[in-house]
């Protein structure tokens, strides 16, 4: 049985796109599911193109996902000496041809097509070239491409996995440049090239190439070499249903995990954006999805990038985490804030089952770090039925309970504050609601009453609460 071969060959152009990464992805998962291998190429022969630090970020991302490839990585600009004697194998076999046009020519003709209402496209000028001519112009020195000559005719018919079979025109198809005046490949003629050298057995990518795959599969006969199979994906929309684009303020990669999203989550949800596993379920590993990816459950119908849906998971991937494993991710977070005061694995034991993403740590700390402004009025609930008056007995009463003790808290805070609450007639609330409020200063904090005094310490503690009583006491007196 055929060995199955995939390869990831991204351009080094910028950040990782979330469909690229898709891509990557699926790649990956098609080799591993067959046991077969995973090839990373680097096509980066637009040089213009190219972005500092791209590579770093392709090698870091995939090193990061657990994508291990299996040979690479292969660089285009490395086998530059491959591409031209492929070209001028076609040129001498009637498939290819020496094309002079300038620059100026070209964009004389393209103006005149827009103003005619045409499509740009090149009209074929040096198509009829006898090969002589053409030879002894470029052995004088004269700057040429190689073009494709496309047939004018017919129709060019192929097979796709995912979207069946589909038919072009031949008309429509334009003479693509294969080798440019500067020696090097255009990335289709390239990617063809090393595709078979690679011997890769599926090509994956999105299904904005399925209109160009025509021209790939008309190299392949040209040269009579077997053509793969296509898996061309459905696009990936935004919620307002456009295509991803870091120019519509679409996020990489990268800023997702900036915005405290873990990788597995990322993954786990990227790996289901145009793929079903043919059941309800929705929770994979990368190993898991390595044996129950299958390619007919890729869907030809748009996915969409659903943030809510992806911070849901999020969340889920944070509740479901090792304590110890959290505390390792929370700890920067915590840290952030607060420094090395206090300990961070009981804060992020308080923070585990509140935060859905990372970055919603540190605005739920500030509280821990310094004193908060805060009005009285957060004392009174109506739920609880606190009022003022209430408050400020309730919180004498804990100063009475808790002062002076030097065996410190109890080391059951919850269980004491219940009970000291059903002793005196109190609802819990009635007590454990203006507490929390006097340490935090907040509406809202993570943890109650009990969990925060635990972090902040029987000093700390005390100094809040004698702090707001003072603040209800002298607003009662005025």
């Amino acid at each position: 049985m055929k060995e199955i071969r995939t390869r990831y060959a991204p351009s080094p152009t910028g950040y990782m796109h979330i469909g690229n990464l898709r891509t990557a992805l699926y790649e990956y998962l098609i080799a591993r599911r067959a046991g077969g291998r995973f090839i990373l190429r680097i096509e980066d022969t637009d040089q213009e193109r190219l972005v500092e630090d791209s590579l770093e970020v392709i090698f870091n991302t995939l090193k990061l996902v657990g994508m291990h490839y299996d040979e690479g990585p292969y660089y285009q600009s490395q086998r530059l000496d491959l591409y031209a004697p492929f070209a001028e194998e076609l040129v001498e076999k009637g498939q290819a041809y020496y094309c002079f046009c300038t620059k100026e020519r070209l964009d004389a003709l393209k103006a005149s097509q827009e103003a005619a209402g045409e499509f740009p496209h090149y009209d074929g000028c040096c198509r009829t070239l006898p090969l002589n001519e053409a030879k002894s112009r470029v052995q004088a020195g004269e700057a040429y491409v190689i073009r494709q000559k496309m047939p004018r005719d017919g129709v060019t018919v192929f097979d796709d996995v995912v979207y069946g079979q589909i038919s072009v025109e031949n008309r429509e198809l334009e003479d693509q440049i294969l080798l440019k005046s500067d020696g090097f490949p255009t990335y289709n003629f390239a990617n063809v090239i090393d595709d078979h050298l690679m011997e890769i057995t599926h090509v994956v990518r999105g299904s904005e190439y399925l209109a160009s795959t025509p021209k790939y599969n008309l190299l392949y006969q040209a040269f009579g070499w077997e053509i793969p199979e296509y898996v061309h994906l459905p696009l990936i929309l935004n919620e307002n249903g456009q295509k991803l684009s870091k120019r519509l303020g679409d996020q990489s990669f990268e800023d997702l995990l900036q915005e405290g999203y873990l990788v597995d989550a990322v993954i786990n949800y990227i790996a289901l954006l145009g793929w079903s596993p043919g059941s309800d379920r929705e929770f994979f590993t990368l190993k898991e999805l390595e044996q129950a990816f299958d390619i007919a459950g890729i869907s030809k119908s748009p996915a969409i990038f659903d943030k809510k849906k992806l911070r849901w998971m999020n969340g889920e991937y944070i509740r479901k985490m090792p304590d110890e494993e959290f505390h390792e991710v929370a700890a920067p977070y915590i840290r952030e804030v607060l420094g090395e005061a206090f300990d961070t694995g009981k804060i992020a034991r308080l923070l585990q089952k509140r935060v859905e993403v990372l970055t919603e740590i540190p605005p739920q700390l500030d509280f821990l770090a310094k004193d908060l402004p805060y009005d009285t009025e957060l004392f009174v609930h109506k739920k609880m039925k606190t009022d003022k008056a209430l408050a400020t007995s309730s919180l004498e009463l804990v100063l009475g309970e808790l002062e002076g003790k030097k065996e410190g808290f109890p080391e059951e805070l919850q269980s004491f504050f219940e009970a000291l609450a059903a002793a005196k007639g109190l609802k819990n609330g009635q007590l454990l609601w203006p507490l929390r409020v006097a340490l935090s200063g907040k509406e809202q904090s993570p943890g109650g009453a009990a969990e925060i005094m635990e972090i902040l310490g029987p000093e700390e503690s005390l100094r809040r609460i004698r702090r707001g009583l003072d603040k209800l006491k002298k607003e009662l007196a005025s």
